[in-house]
């Protein structure tokens, strides 16, 4: 049956538990774009650096990094819809925190609070969506990638709305819409079944010792250098209003939403997912040289179209990291994600020094190394690889597991 079509199960007749998750989950995603449109404007605003003020996402996913070894030892035990308010309640104080920052300081600080409260919403949301979903997993899992997409490509968008008239009012439209969240969550989701089997705080690292999950997490460790490197300092490339930099990165995030949650499976269908990563990494690996070395028109067409490679590797990495092993899947993923979120919070931070360093164009050369060297990984690792993820059906997710910012 099409996940699409509107009858019992469909994805569009679902309860309001889910669509209440699901739309907390589309405000959480736009947390990661919402300030590429205002990088510049809090640099000035904060009289701050390029390389200060991309300490925002390097704060921010270092701390969803580590908090990766602590999501599935807390909602094992306090149940998913306890730790989905946590994490909302977490995004809310400090979303609206970083609104009245002082300080670059501050505004990072406030930024690492909001990627630990982002952390544990988003490391559960999937499992809930599908727990409480109507009609099985599939329609469930586009629900929550829909979301996912949307997030992404409307981030930037609110983040150009609210931020041309201050950088501030981002963080507190922000604020205001997970408290929205927070209030339909407890009132239309009941608390969900607990899993048989607690969750330690080591599980994810063990699960590591798997050669073919390190694989993946290694190799997407450099591609999420490439991904980030794009994210986090094209916008000072670009240097535009709020709105022109908002309107590239929607474009970004509609490209990386329908390649991820269309292309990608029919690619991974008809090529298989190692053929379909190797190429698409080397692609956007080219994409990203262009992109340091052209002009500005040349710039903004390879920005916009990095989504379509970055949505294609995302679904095939996620489909590696949840399928290659034995280990339970959101065990798998938050060992896989634990690795590769630490790339996320290393690219924002290097990338302006290097280009302080050198030149503007030498981040994007090293961003399309990083991405060649994920490209190798995959090719000189790829009988471990193979092991289960090439030889089952393509696949997000299922009952038992959670994609963790699979995306």
């Amino acid at each position: 049956m099409d996940p699409l079509d509107a009858g019992a199960g469909g994805i569009l007749r679902q309860p309001k538990a889910v669509w209440a998750t699901a739309g907390a989950s589309v405000v959480a995603f736009m947390g990661i774009g919402l300030v590429d449109p205002i990088l510049p404007s809090i640099a000035r605003g904060l009289e701050a650096t390029p390389s200060q003020v991309s300490l925002l996402f390097t704060s921010y996913f270092l701390i969803t990094a580590i908090a990766m070894l602590v999501t599935g030892f807390v909602s094992s035990r306090i149940g998913g819809r306890r730790t989905l308010l946590a994490g909302l309640a977490l995004v809310v104080v400090f979303a609206g925190l970083a609104g009245t920052s002082g300080s670059v300081g501050e505004l990072v600080g406030f930024r690492a609070g909001w990627g630990l409260g982002n952390a544990l919403f988003v490391s559960t949301a999937l499992a809930v969506i599908v727990g409480a979903a109507a009609g099985g997993s599939a329609a469930a899992i586009l629900l929550y990638e829909s979301a996912l997409g949307l997030g992404m490509a409307c981030g930037p968008l609110l983040g150009a709305l609210l931020g041309d008239a201050s950088w501030r009012y981002p963080f507190f439209g922000t604020a205001f819409l997970m408290a929205v969240g927070f209030l339909c969550i407890t009132a239309f989701l009941k608390e969900q079944p607990r899993p048989a089997r607690k969750t330690s705080l080591l599980d994810p690292l063990k699960a590591l010792g798997h050669g073919g999950l390190a694989s993946a997490a290694v190799s997407a460790f450099f591609y999420n250098y490439t991904f980030f490197t794009v994210l986090a300092f094209t916008p000072f490339v670009l240097d535009m209003t709020p709105y022109r930099s908002g309107a590239v990165f929607f474009a970004w995030g509609v490209l990386l939403a329908v390649f991820s949650v269309i292309v990608a499976p029919r690619a991974q269908a008809r090529f298989r997912s190692l053929k379909v990563l190797g190429g698409s990494l080397v692609l956007l690996a080219a994409d990203v040289l262009v992109l340091g070395y052209g002009d500005r028109a040349t710039a903004i067409v390879c920005t916009i179209l990095s989504g379509a490679f970055i949505g294609v590797n995302n679904t095939v990495y996620t489909e590696l990291a949840l399928g290659v092993s034995a280990a339970p899947r959101p065990v798998a993923s938050a060992g896989y994600n634990f690795v590769r979120w630490f790339a996320a919070a290393a690219a924002p931070y290097f990338a302006p020094k290097i280009e302080e360093w050198t030149d503007v164009h030498v981040p994007f050369v090293v961003a399309a190394v990083t991405a060649v060297v994920g490209a190798l990984v995959v090719v000189v690792r790829r009988k471990a690889l193979t092991h289960e993820a090439e030889v089952l059906q393509p696949r997000h997710a299922t009952e038992d597991g959670v994609g963790v910012f699979a995306n």
